[in-house]
């Protein structure tokens, strides 16, 4: 994760991942704490996971790519493994934290062990569960294991470029059926109701378009280097458009978030937003480009251990703090949990998730076979 002339960090994307922990925090905390403390952005922050999404298509799709593109090939088990490493000990810390650690959990039930076990936790999930949301680590979990089979699978055939952008193609229009299906079966009303999170918020099915269209840009970016050096070269113009955009679907989304056009169309529209914003982030003449936020890069490389961490800890911090005369609405409050889920992150990334990055730079360092 450190900068490097063979591995240049791209601020852009510190940036984007920054804003999106940034967000998620916001919405949790109007969610589970106290509603109203951040207005608009706490109501609309879940987006923040849509955005995580974006990234980790992108970021998956062009390890996988740029190792077919050279001569070693690509490893299916190093790739697996390289995800691993990344992905579970974190989880699995936590995890251990929910379950045998009682007072962790405060009032919430927890879900059988086995289901974050195979990350299948997000499937007919219910609101109010324990560690409920990890349901976003069980999409892109399940996406990972997905997306290298099918890419190889297509790479086997002649054309498989042509393919590969039919796939892509037939994944978003999968995508809006499938929520315009089962927004017809099993919700049907206007404030979406328990039916909406269950079926369609939830479920992998109703999600994996947003992961692809990061998958996308990793598909031009290597196979199209023409289309890929024109449209860099406009970062400002990319950058304004998905702002455009993001700002139109936060709009329809607080206002129509569980309507039926807004359902089926909403979250491929959110997904071509951020990645717009992510071809910003990666385009030299752009301002996300240039400027180097400061404290985004830590934010971002201990995203995942405070999104994991964050949400139970603020829970769990606020009756406190009110028995120390800090309301949850008040600053004070809000300037401590901010503090505790940034600390948190840390710790847990230096004392786990650091070690065993190391370990996969030592054992397998690329996805290359």
């Amino acid at each position: 994760m450190t900068s490097s002339p063979m591995n240049p960090r791209l601020y852009g994307l510190d940036t984007l991942r920054a804003l999106a922990i940034v967000l998620v925090f916001a919405n949790h905390y109007e969610l589970f704490v106290s509603a109203g403390v951040f207005g608009f952005w706490g109501q609309t922050g879940w987006i923040g996971v849509d955005l995580f999404f974006a990234l980790s298509g992108y970021l998956i799709g062009n390890q996988i790519f740029a190792a077919l593109r050279r001569k070693q090939g690509f490893s299916l088990p190093h790739f697996y493994a390289r995800r691993l490493l990344r992905t579970l000990p974190n989880f699995y810390f936590v995890l251990a934290l929910y379950y045998l650690w009682p007072a962790f959990c405060g009032d919430f039930a927890l879900l059988p062990l086995w289901k974050f076990l195979t990350f299948t936790q997000n499937i007919n999930l219910t609101p109010g569960t324990a560690f409920s949301h990890a349901w976003s680590l069980c999409v892109e979990e399940q996406f990972y294991v997905l997306l290298p089979l099918v890419v190889l699978a297509i790479a086997a055939h002649r054309k498989s470029l042509r393919w590969a952008w039919v796939a892509v193609a037939a994944s978003f229009a999968a995508g809006m059926l499938v929520r315009a299906y089962i927004w017809d079966e099993y919700v049907q009303v206007p404030r979406g109701g328990l039916g909406y999170y269950k079926y369609i918020y939830y479920a992998s099915w109703c999600r994996f378009d947003e992961l692809v269209a990061g998958v996308a840009l990793a598909l031009l970016k290597n196979y199209h280097p023409a289309a890929w050096s024109r449209i860099t070269a406009h970062g400002n113009r990319t950058l304004l458009a998905g702002l455009a955009g993001a700002a139109l679907m936060f709009t329809l989304f607080f206002y129509h978030h569980f309507d039926y056009w807004v359902t089926v169309l909403g979250y491929p529209a959110l997904a071509i937003s951020f990645s717009l914003l992510l071809v910003a982030a990666m385009s030299p003449g752009s301002v996300l480009y240039q400027v180097r936020v400061p404290g985004a890069a830590s934010l971002a490389l201990w995203s995942y251990a405070i999104y994991l961490l964050h949400k139970q800890l603020c829970i769990l911090l606020s009756p406190i703090l009110q028995g120390h005369g800090l309301a949850p609405d008040g600053l004070p409050a809000v300037l401590v949990m901010v503090a505790a889920s940034i600390v948190s992150g840390w710790l847990l990334y230096s004392l786990v998730e650091t070690p065993f990055m190391r370990l996969r730079a030592r054992y397998f360092p690329a996805n290359h076979r």
